[in-house]
């Protein structure tokens, strides 16, 4: 079986001497901002942003505030200087985005990313993909990180352009980097709403996603890797065991314990698991073991 991941030969940091200095690009977007907010404590940030609007004033307690466009390389190059970490989350993420958008944003802004941390000798990139990558698999398949990519829309295909990119640079060019594709982000309340069963399986909670995206930061043994971010959720669209196996993620947030009429059903008590953790059923070898 294929993998999508290749560990390092040889650690890629020393994360206890130093404080990371880490830019994040589309810091003010809802999971730019998110992090910015909840991570500015623990990393040295440069906060990219298009324009010095409301927006961007309003990450000014949490580091470094600054304008770039992904289109501009000589600019990318710049801000990646004395960078460890880029975490990519620039460019169009509308579903329905048509091609010359998602060309500028989502193409060239992702090759100008990747180039400019190249070439300011950055350590990683953490690539914000989706979970549009594969969405054009049926609903009932959990996809896993090692199955081909099969995107849903244009803007699917945009990130599994990413991804290829991403590959390419850590395993040719020695830039580490970890693709993330994340799923429904949104706040807890939002699970808890009616309308939170149409993300039954895509959920990924804001304290979720920023605990994989710090332990994409902080990993030092992988030079590559395709990881889902998705809650630890019931019904799973994505399977999450390589993120848990390789970063140690551990999801707190499930949106069948959060939404009301699902946390009614009591999933994790009624549907069967098919093995000796049932109530019923017993062990197999229960005699050899005198019980």
């Amino acid at each position: 079986m294929s993998q999508s991941f290749t560990a390092a030969d040889k650690p890629l940091g020393e994360t206890s001497r130093q404080t990371r200095r880490v830019l994040v690009t589309g810091a003010a977007g809802e999971i730019g901002s998110y992090f910015a907010e909840h991570a500015h404590t623990k990393y040295t940030l440069r906060l990219m942003v298009r324009d010095m609007d409301d927006q961007a004033v309003k990450l000014l307690p949490y580091g470094e505030v600054v304008t770039g466009d992904l289109t501009d390389l000589d600019r990318m190059k710049a801000l990646c200087e004395s960078v460890d970490t880029v975490v990519h989350m620039a460019g169009d993420p509308d579903p329905s985005a048509t091609w010359q958008s998602l060309l500028d944003a989502n193409i060239v802004g992702a090759y100008n990313t990747f180039v400019a941390a190249k070439a300011a000798g950055c350590r990683r990139v953490i690539y914000a993909s989706s979970i549009h990558a594969v969405s054009g698999y049926p609903p009932d398949v959990q996809v896993k990180t090692s199955e081909p990519v099969n995107p849903g829309d244009l803007y699917g295909v945009s990130k599994c352009f990413g991804e290829a990119l991403g590959r390419y640079m850590a395993e040719q060019e020695g830039l580490s980097v970890i693709a993330l594709r994340i799923g429904a982000f949104q706040p807890i309340e939002a699970a808890r709403d009616e309308s939170g069963l149409n993300m039954l399986d895509a959920f990924v909670s804001h304290r979720d996603l920023q605990q994989l995206i710090e332990k994409c930061i902080d990993v030092e043994n992988l030079r590559f890797a395709i990881l889902h971010g998705l809650s630890n959720n019931r019904f799973k669209r994505l399977d999450i065991s390589d993120a848990r196996e390789l970063v140690g993620y551990d999801p707190q947030d499930d949106l069948t314990a959060e939404h009301p009429r699902l946390k009614e059903l009591k999933l994790d008590e009624t549907v069967a698991a098919h093995n000796v953790t049932d109530e019923r059923q017993q062990s197999g070898i229960r005699e050899e073991l005198g019980d």
